[in-house]
Formats: C-alpha cells, structure tokens, sequence
C-alpha cells in the first residue's frame, strides 16, 4: 500500500533561494496589479443602485482588489476545512 507522503511542490532557485513556482507567480501578478492600480488615475462614474459617485479609478480597482482577495481567502479556507473534515 502507498504511504501519505506530503505533497512535492515546484521550486526554483532565486538569488541561492528556494522558492515556489506558486509564490513567484503571485508576486508577479501582485507587482502587475499594483502597476495597473498606479497607471489609471482618471476619474469615473460609478452608479450604485441609486446614487452615481465619481471616484478615482485607482481608487474603485484598490477596492475591487481587496474584495476579491478577502473572497479568494475565504473561499480557499473554506475548501481547507471541507477537506480536513473528509479526510478523517
């Protein structure tokens, strides 16, 4: 029978470090959105159900940025917990 061994994860090397494909790849995109957050400094209008807002863009992407990272920890804890529970 095959033993639980834990999961081999992708690495390279940078700069004598170890680090995993998966954490370059997230600084990478984080580094992107940040410079697509600074590049749009205009102004929109926004309408939110009744009222309509102008905001800087910046400002409507940060916020868009931080709901979907909350949404994107949730979920991902959520799916964490589902699976410690079926494992046992």
């Amino acid at each position: 029978m095959a033993q639980n061994a834990p999961p081999q994860h992708s690495t390279l090397t940078v700069k004598g470090r170890d680090m995993r494909i998966r954490t370059l790849a997230f600084i990478v995109l984080a580094g992107l959105a940040i410079w697509f957050i600074a590049v749009n400094t205009g102004s929109v209008s926004i309408r939110l159900w009744i009222p309509t807002v102008t905001l800087p863009l910046w400002a409507v992407l940060t916020v868009t940025l931080l709901v979907g990272i909350v949404l994107g920890m949730y979920l991902a804890r959520r799916r964490a917990v589902r699976r410690r529970r079926a494992g046992r």
